[in-house]
């Protein structure tokens, strides 16, 4: 695929896959991208997964032609994208890989090569291709720390590593903020502050293509895209809503959860319910960093919580959850202690505002919980 008249698509799509990172669902499978810079230099832009090396080693071919390329930029080191690297040196020897020194140490210490043809680069370091001069952005912590993006200033376009990137393989077609949003939020969503670093890097510059390591290549009007990144990682609401996370052993938790998501429909509030023993978890958690409240209903569980509430309120606040209006929903036969004990899991969560009108249940629902669902209702409401 021609990205730009001298930049073109070699990457590779992952049908074989379930779970990325073997925890994220991924039924659309996902892209590992990579690109090659055609100039009187020529620079392939990152590796792809081991499995897929022999697909991308042949695109990389049909790309060159009888042409050898100069460089190897390596912009981050998961093995999703580095785990071709002794493949593509073994084929394409005289290359020199380009990196930074913490590239280099993880290198060696994820394949056990330390090549010798390397060229070291620092923040601001730039290479001459040609007609294309590249800039190199460090962008550490988003998300690992060796992490660098590549600005080609000719065709204005950035190479931006993990971010911006998606669920998904890219011979399927989806919009891309659902599953970009569930990507970022599950994977770079604890780097807020280092995200937002790096938009004062880049925020000066003319961008008109972005390049990821997966998803689709993003060109055109890149102002939602940017908005959405700018939401995430200031952990700011998309838009006013409710998210309902609940856990339910016999199914009274959950009739008060369905309770409070009609009546909150009824007063044209956006209501989104996830049953956390049988959801997506991921998503789960994407939904309440879209949403600007979130209320927790679960039961109380060996004078703790049911253990799913208990592993997505440590999802969010591992992602730093914050700047949202909280509620609770509680149920205890005996001793009700699941809302004491979701106050405590988020203790260090930030700008929290708590709902006055929590529920309550002994058991099962009472008309008094009906009535204290209303209010609850009305109070998220407004």
């Amino acid at each position: 695929m021609e990205i730009t008249e001298d930049i073109q698509y070699v990457g590779v799509n992952d049908h074989q896959i379930d779970l990325f990172e073997s925890q994220y669902k991924v039924p659309d499978g996902m892209a590992y991208n990579s690109y090659v810079i055609l100039d009187e230099k020529t620079a392939v832009m990152d590796t792809v997964d081991v499995h897929f090396t022999k697909e991308w080693l042949s695109n990389i071919a049909s790309v060159l032609k009888d042409r050898k390329p100069d460089y190897l930029i390596v912009q981050h080191m998961e093995p999703d994208h580095s785990a071709s690297i002794a493949a593509f040196m073994e084929k394409y020897p005289e290359t020199a890989i380009v990196g930074n020194a913490k590239t280099f140490d993880m290198l060696c210490n994820f394949y056990g090569h330390c090549y010798t043809n390397t060229v070291t680069v620092k923040e601001k370091d730039t290479l001459n291709l040609g007609k294309h001069i590249l800039h190199f952005v460090f962008a550490p912590m988003v998300h690992w720390p060796e992490v660098m993006m590549t600005y080609d200033e000719t065709d204005k376009v950035l190479f931006s590593a993990d971010a911006f990137g998606k669920f998904g393989a890219n011979d399927v077609e989806e919009p891309w903020l659902d599953e970009a949003r569930r990507y970022y939020i599950g994977i770079v969503g604890k780097y807020g502050m280092q995200v937002m670093n790096l938009f004062k890097k880049i925020g000066g510059i003319e961008i008109k293509t972005i390049c990821s390591l997966h998803g689709p290549v993003l060109s055109g009007d890149l102002t939602p895209y940017l908005n959405a990144y700018t939401k995430w990682a200031s952990y700011t609401p998309e838009e006013d809503g409710v998210v309902i996370a609940y856990t339910s052993v016999y199914g009274h938790t959950r009739e008060a959860a369905n309770l409070l998501a009609e009546e909150l429909t009824a007063r044209d509030v956006k209501t989104e319910v996830y049953d956390l023993a049988r959801c997506d978890i991921h998503q789960a958690v994407a939904a309440a960093y879209k949403y600007s409240k979130v209320v927790f209903a679960t039961t109380t569980y060996n004078a703790d919580i049911f253990p799913p509430m208990r592993f997505y309120m440590e999802n969010l606040t591992e992602r730093n959850f914050q700047n949202r209006t909280v509620a609770f929903i509680q149920n205890g036969s005996w001793a009700p202690m699941a809302e004491k004990v979701m106050r405590g899991i988020l203790e260090k969560s930030r700008n929290l505002t708590y709902c006055e009108h929590n529920v309550t249940i002994k058991s099962a629902v009472t008309e008094a919980n009906k009535e204290e669902i209303k209010a609850l209702a009305e109070e998220l409401s407004k």
